[in-house]
């Protein structure tokens, strides 16, 4: 049987993917004690296809990279389901770090990440409110929109 945050995800009609593969010499995801943190996650939708290409500001809309936020959270969390088995081990969603590919007059950095922000806070009410980072950047891998990386701790 599902546990609350997986019936939480389900009402609000998000499957979790199975997690991505790192492309380089990295590991997805490090527990130390308490803490997890979930390496990087592009805006892969289930298929694996990119929700959103391009430039926040030239080409792609602020609504584009809240959905390509959204879609980067969904990827964090089915990293973090997949380092600690059931997601209502999460006691808090500590940090949450976006990386946008912006043009450089596009200053909407944080609205898009709230995509990400706003996921979590629904699917884990208060203990899915975090510290965030938001940062404009010049390309990411294949040419996403968004990435998003998280510290959780864990019970």
């Amino acid at each position: 049987m599902a546990g609350t945050v997986e019936r939480k995800l389900s009402e609000l009609g998000v499957s979790l993917p199975t997690p991505a593969t790192p492309v380089a010499n990295y590991i997805p995801f490090v527990r130390v004690g308490a803490l997890l943190f979930v390496s990087g996650q592009i805006c892969l939708d289930a298929s694996g296809k990119p929700v959103a290409k391009g430039k926040l500001g030239a080409g792609v809309s602020p609504d584009e990279g809240q959905k390509a936020a959204r879609a980067c959270a969904i990827n964090v969390l089915a990293q973090v389901k997949a380092a600690v088995g059931d997601l209502d081990r999460v006691t808090r969603v500590v940090r949450l770090g976006g990386f946008i590919n912006s043009d450089p007059a596009f200053l909407e950095g944080p609205k898009v990440m709230n995509g990400a922000s706003d996921l979590m806070v629904a699917v884990f009410g208060d203990k899915g409110r975090h510290a965030r980072t938001t940062v404009g950047v010049a390309v990411l891998p294949g040419d996403a929109a968004v990435e998003v990386d998280g510290i959780f701790e864990i019970a």
